[in-house]
């Protein structure tokens, strides 16, 4: 059979489009020159979003695939390219998202002298993606994009890297196009659900834990059905709160900076830990304390769709390697009859959420905690919160809810300069919903370049910027490791609104917290990007004790 006459780029492009690609986000770069100019051809199929900064675009490509669950696609230059948009890649391969990275490099005569910009991306990647290759043939390019995809989507999903030398990318070839790739998921067998309805009926305080990838609007409403059913407490992982409806009767809390220590209390009570789809990671576990490595005194039935993930850390009464949506579907499908006597343990620890949800009364002119729940009761239930990290990231946790999914994007990496990008590949992904982004004022600004990208494409986001003049997280360890020698932690900001206003969005100034729900409907009516600087207390470092 006979092929078509194609540059390496136009194979690279139509392989896009064979799996299902509609969006790329991306710094232009010398080295990728002719890619670029085969996506101009096909722009009314692949959308290209032009970021300001490589970790922009990476972040932006992270949140794409958080949002859809399909790869996200960035493509940057090589050197100093590719190197600043590796916060994107290893947010990507923490968080579990599947990402393509594109990578244009040198030509290949040019390898290995250390020419112009040239980094050797498979060393440079190895440690933050699943499989990073460089193509050196074009004939291959089929068969190496096939396998990213196939890669970034299989197991537990995350990034992969292609390396794409400049001449590569120019010379032509006759080559077949590879098939789109179908994503296969595991199954738990009859005999394992049996084991785990064996067990769960055994227990007297058992303690659900949600996270972890996969999840679809389909797979919450068959968690709250499996809930309900046998009145499970369900907790939350680390910024994985809309994985269920926080107003469900059995939703107990997010573990993470944002826990209470009652929660915290309670996950060490259970006596059995259902934990479905989460990696029981530092953050969800405060700092691996809340379960006894290798062996926890809970009974541990751990559903991951890893199997190098379980066991890593925590040794499973029951291991199940399958992703969350699959095992859930199997349970209610095939689950024997509710038999449970926990109800009065799960009212328990809903109870404590909501106590420990309910803002503070502050001596301060601007309360952050009714500012959030101010957000949650104006704006439609399907509304997207996105944030990066920092201090302010806790007080968005704690006293805002999510009812759909999805509908929280964050880096569980702790990376700063994430909400901002997300926010923008959210609307991207859902031009009619509502977006908002939380940001405290070091975090904006490590991706406020990003507000052009915003207005350029009419990406209506709200930002909602907390400025308290420091670095608060860092503030608020310093002090309590080291008090009274404050050193490296102060910010001296920029009139943030007047920073949105220059760009050609819409800025507003708010200090107390009356002002703040006008401000939103005026930022909202706007129609355009928009910023909200909260000017506050800076006295207010934290969420400890309140």
């Amino acid at each position: 059979m006979s092929h078509p006459i194609r540059s390496g780029a136009q194979v690279l492009v139509d392989q896009l489009l064979l799996q299902g690609v509609d969006t790329a986000f991306c710094v232009p770069g010398e080295s990728y020159l002719a890619l670029l100019d085969a996506l101009h051809d096909v722009q009314d199929r692949i959308r290209l979003i032009t970021c300001r900064h490589e970790a922009g675009a990476a972040n932006m490509a992270e949140a794409y695939g958080k949002l859809t669950g399909k790869p996200g696609i960035c493509l940057v230059t090589r050197g100093p390219g590719a190197t600043q948009a590796s916060v994107g890649l290893h947010t990507a391969f923490q968080d579990s998202t599947p990402l393509v990275l594109l990578v244009g490099q040198v030509q290949r005569d040019a390898l290995g002298r250390e020419a112009f910009q040239e980094v050797r991306h498979e060393n440079l990647f190895q440690e933050t993606s699943k499989w990073t290759q460089e193509i050196s043939d074009p004939q291959r390019i089929p068969e190496f994009l096939g396998r990213a995809f196939h890669t970034a989507l299989a197991g537990r999903p995350g990034p992969v890297v292609l390396s794409l030398p400049q001449d590569m990318l120019t010379e032509t070839c006759a080559v077949a196009d590879a098939r789109p790739v179908r994503q296969t998921l595991p199954q738990p067998g009859a005999d394992t659900v049996a084991e785990l309805y064996e067990r769960l009926q055994a227990a007297q305080r058992p303690l659900l834990i949600v996270g972890g990838p996969h999840w679809s609007e389909t797979a919450r409403q068959q968690l709250e059905q499996f809930a309900s059913q046998w009145n499970l407490p369900v907790a939350a992982s680390f910024r994985c709160q809309d994985r269920i409806d926080n107003r469900h009767p059995c939703y107990a809390g997010e573990l993470g900076t944002s826990a209470s220590a009652r929660l915290n209390q309670r996950v060490q009570e259970a006596d059995l830990l259902l934990v479905l789809g989460a990696r029981l990671g530092e953050m969800t576990t405060q700092g691996y304390t809340l379960l006894h490595s290798p062996v926890p005194q809970q009974t541990l039935i751990h559903v991951h769709p890893d199997p190098n993930e379980l066991n890593s850390v925590y040794q499973a009464d029951l291991p199940i390697p399958v992703p969350a949506p699959a095992a859930l579907a199997a349970w209610v499908e095939h689950g024997p009859e509710a038999t449970s006597v926990w109800k009065n343990w799960q009212e328990q620890l809903h109870r404590d959420y909501q106590t420990h949800c309910a803002p503070p009364v502050l001596e301060t002119p601007l309360n952050l905690a009714t500012v959030v729940q101010t957000l949650r009761q104006q704006l439609p239930s399907d509304t997207v919160f996105t944030n990066g990290a920092g201090n302010y990231a806790a007080w968005a946790h704690r006293f805002s809810q999510f009812f759909e999914y999805p509908t929280q994007v964050a880096p569980t990496s702790g990376a700063m300069g994430y909400g901002l990008p997300a926010a923008l590949a959210a609307k991207v992904c859902h031009p009619e919903r509502t977006v908002v982004c939380f940001a405290g004022d070091g975090c904006f600004l490590m991706a406020a370049n990003e507000l052009a990208t915003a207005v350029q494409y009419q990406l209506a986001v709200v930002v909602i910027v907390v400025n308290n003049q420091m670095y608060g997280t860092i503030r608020a360890h310093q002090e309590r490791h080291y008090p009274g020698r404050v050193h490296g932690t102060t910010l001296n900001n920029p009139d943030f609104a007047a920073l949105a206003q220059a760009y050609g969005a819409y800025g507003e100034v708010v200090e107390e917290t009356a002002a703040f729900e006008p401000a939103l409907q005026r930022a909202l009516q706007s129609g355009q990007p928009a910023v909200l600087e909260l000017r506050m207390e800076p006295s207010i470092l934290s969420l400890k004790g309140l």
